[in-house]
């Protein structure tokens, strides 16, 4: 992934973070990649995989805003209802054994005029690349964490009832970053 991240997710990033506003939920932190892009931002981050979360502390620690994090998954965050004013997920969405709880989770911590920023990969739309996705996930979800190359993350989505406000596509339409809020009643 060294070669994507330097030379096009570097940007992705950047240009995904810079929309963070207030108080900041990051699930999935890694190894805290995404901390050096936050500005005039207070962030929580959660990571349950004690290696990658070794490596997101250090990353907080260099920052330049203050990053607390700690130990979590997203199918079960430990926040008040409507306690953040921003959630980023960057690739994690993928890796999540149910994505559906942890968007559901997302939902409920996210202010109700806050923010939902995403970058995933998906699905892609071409029957024959998606089902190529299809044939090599099993195998990828052993060598890779858990990630699901075919994760269908735009319709889980949509069927949590958020409101998509922007969604871009990304190196051959298999990465997106999303922008979202849950609807207004």
């Amino acid at each position: 992934m060294k070669p994507l991240e330097t030379k096009r997710f570097i940007d992705i990033r950047s240009e995904l973070i810079n929309k963070a506003k207030g108080e900041v939920l990051e699930i999935g932190s890694g190894t805290g990649i995404n901390f050096s892009f936050y500005k005039d931002v207070s962030v929580t981050a959660i990571e349950p995989n004690p290696v990658l979360r070794k490596a997101s502390y250090e990353r907080a620690y260099e920052a330049k805003m203050p990053i607390h994090v700690i130990e979590g998954n997203a199918e079960q965050l430990p926040f008040a209802d409507h306690s953040f004013d921003t959630v980023v997920g960057t690739l994690v969405l993928c890796t999540i054994p149910n994505p559906v709880k942890a968007i559901r989770e997302i939902s409920r911590v996210c202010k109700p005029t806050g923010t939902i920023l995403l970058f995933e990969h998906i699905r892609h739309e071409n029957s024959l690349l998606g089902k190529i996705q299809d044939l090599l996930t099993p195998i990828w979800k052993r060598a890779c964490d858990g990630c699901h190359l075919n994760r269908d993350t735009i319709h889980l989505l949509r069927q949590e009832e958020l409101e998509i406000i922007d969604i871009k596509k990304h190196v051959g339409n298999i990465f997106i970053t999303v922008e979202a809020r849950k609807k207004q009643k």
